[in-house]
């Protein structure tokens, strides 16, 4: 079956902005009282939702975060971002520029935070329009609603799709909805994602090779939906 649609995730996938981001998240976190390490929040947050964070931290402290947590997080990591210079991920210029097929993003990340981020590393035009957040829709990943509601907003069916992720959540997420997912491992642990059936790669300059070969994701989809996954 031909692929009609690439839905990409975000950060990590097409900016490079986990490290800066995870910094900025880290210190905020150990102002909170704390003592976590960098890898431990990133193994605890990366491709996950904003509100499904917060609950997890106000879970773990037993009160809600302070009323301006949210905001000064976002505003401390649009700083570092533009201080930092963000960067695309390596070769995902030259990959858009060569993919001869319709793409789109679908992120764990706010709307806001896409634009910027997209903006910084000249990658905005590209999605204009063809940008889905996780505020959208009911549960953001692992749930499958996000990349099932960016497939019908470009009039694609679920098996013509696939899906670029660097996450564990963002591979469950693409599993459930019956699509075929790559798991891009530059900075990611390509072992976890294969084990939760990702087809693993190192270079985005694989990728359209990776995508003509990829299984029949239909069969996949009915994997899925017999596993209840």
């Amino acid at each position: 079956m031909s692929c009609e649609l690439v839905i990409f995730d975000c950060d990590g996938v097409l900016v490079d902005s986990e490290p800066i981001s995870n910094r900025v998240f880290t210190s905020a976190l150990h102002e909170l009282g704390f003592d976590w390490t960098y890898d431990r929040v990133c193994r605890r947050f990366i491709g996950l939702s904003m509100p499904l964070c917060i609950e997890q931290i106000e879970e773990e402290l037993g009160c809600p975060v302070p009323d301006r947590f949210i905001g000064d997080l976002q505003r401390r990591t649009f700083e570092a971002f533009r201080r930092e210079r963000l960067q695309a991920v390596r070769g995902v210029p030259q990959l858009l520029e060569n993919l001869d097929m319709p793409f789109c993003v679908a992120s764990s990340g706010e709307l806001e935070k896409m634009r910027v981020t997209l903006t910084l590393t000249g990658l905005l035009p590209r999605f204009e329009g063809r940008l889905f957040s996780a505020q959208q829709v009911r549960h953001g990943k692992p749930a499958p609603d996000l990349f099932l509601f960016a497939a019908e907003a470009c009039g694609v069916v679920p098996g013509r799709c696939v899906v670029v992720e660097d996450s564990v959540p963002g591979v469950r997420a693409a599993r459930a909805a019956g699509m075929t997912v790559f798991g891009y491992t530059e900075r990611s642990d390509g072992a976890a994602l294969a084990a939760h059936g990702a087809v693993v790669f190192e270079s985005m300059m694989d990728l359209p090779r990776l995508i003509c070969e990829r299984p029949d994701a239909s069969k996949e989809a009915n994997r899925c939906v017999e596993r209840g996954t």
